[in-house]
């Protein structure tokens, strides 16, 4: 008798390569260990979805000096350690495959942590040395402006028409302590850059298809294609405005914007009065109303497209919750990850396909990344 759709989900090892939930640790001041109705994350939901790993972000904001963003980046590590601390029971960090395979069969979720901005390192290999003794294990090395690093895929005009010098010796140096170098995020030629110089493979950890959405953040059909060829994985991002072209009106954005600015000043208030709260359910309701998020069915149909590019070795999910506004419908928070299982299943996948995308094919990598470190 074929397995049911939940015994699948509950037997396969199930990673979400990115969430900004660290974010709300620092900012919120959330309390991960109780099941909330705020954000898209908590461990009791993560349980509740049977997510085994997810990385959580340490993200800098572009805006913030050098010396800013390695306080910030380190504040980040210590709060989410603490978090997971205080609630042994339900989570446990992990560092290697081997610890993620181990926390499963004990029943409890693992944490990793991914660095987003490689700005926390400034131009400084000992930084880099030291985040990765504190647990990071991937850094996607820039965000939505150029960094030390590399050219960003958001500004119009390059800096560095790729990697930057300092930043080739940054890959080199990540593949021989064992960080996975994420190209989310980055400009083409950042990307192209990377394949070039890492010997590890590569990965993009949030990301989307640039064939079914025309984002720059999204990954073009060859550079999937090349991602692929060298062992490479994309994880899919659950980003509305990356899934569909739909989404990626200035009046969305402008929207986002405003919200997003909302919660910015609601929280740095510290304030929690009636004129707040009405404030944010009115652009809740706004966005939600006049740009409904899409089906989870199309977050498949860009794990299909990358399927039928280059196999099923090389596609996974990255989605970004806690960082975007409002999820695909179906996958309101993580709580709800069975739900694509349930898809691929009845889009006919085989389960040893389905167990690849849900977390195989990107913990092939991570442990590819740490052989290399070894060499």
């Amino acid at each position: 008798m074929a397995k049911s759709v939940h015994q699948l989900h509950r037997e396969a090892l199930v990673v979400d390569t990115h969430c900004d939930t660290p974010l709300r640790i620092d900012e919120e001041h959330a309390d991960l260990g109780v099941r909330s109705n705020e954000g898209h994350n908590d461990f009791v939901r993560m349980k509740e979805g049977g997510v085994d790993l997810s990385f959580y972000a340490i993200f800098t904001r572009t805006r913030l000096t050098p010396n800013e963003s390695t306080v910030q980046a380190v504040r980040l590590i210590g709060e989410t350690k603490d978090m997971v601390e205080n609630h042994s029971d339900k989570v446990a960090m992990a560092y290697s495959v081997r610890d993620v395979r181990q926390i499963k069969k004990g029943g409890r979720g693992a944490i990793m942590l991914g660095m987003e901005n490689g700005s926390p390192i400034q131009n400084d290999l000992a930084l880099l040395h030291e985040f990765y003794r504190m647990g990071v294990r991937y850094i996607t090395l820039c965000h939505s402006a150029h960094n030390q690093l590399c050219d960003s895929c958001a500004p119009k005009e390059p800096k560095w028409g790729g990697l930057s010098p300092f930043g080739k010796r940054v890959v080199e140096e990540m593949n021989r302590l064992g960080i996975v170098v994420d190209v989310s995020h980055l400009s083409d030629a950042s990307f192209y850059d990377c394949l070039k110089y890492s010997k590890a493979p590569i990965v993009a950890t949030h990301s989307c298809c640039r064939a079914l959405c025309k984002h720059p953040r999204n990954m073009t059909d060859k550079m999937i294609k090349e991602l692929a060829k060298k062992g490479g994985v994309i994880q899919i991002n659950f980003y509305p405005a990356f899934l569909s072209d739909a989404y990626g009106v200035d009046a969305y954005f402008d929207a986002a914007d405003e919200y997003d600015a909302a919660m910015k000043a609601y929280w740095k208030s510290g304030k929690k009065g009636k004129r707040e709260i009405a404030n944010l359910k009115k652009m809740t309701s706004y966005l939600k109303k006049n740009f409904p998020s899409p089906s989870y069915k199309l977050l498949v149909d860009h794990i299909e497209h990358v399927i039928k590019l280059v196999g099923v070795d090389y596609v996974g999910l990255g989605s970004d919750y806690d960082g975007i506004e409002m999820p695909p419908t179906g996958l309101e928070d993580i709580s709800k990850f069975e739900i694509i299982t349930k898809e691929l299943r009845l889009r006919g996948y085989s389960d040893e396909d389905i167990k690849k995308i849900l977390g195989e094919n990107f913990l092939r990598v991570l442990s590819k990344v740490e052989e290399v470190a070894l060499t």
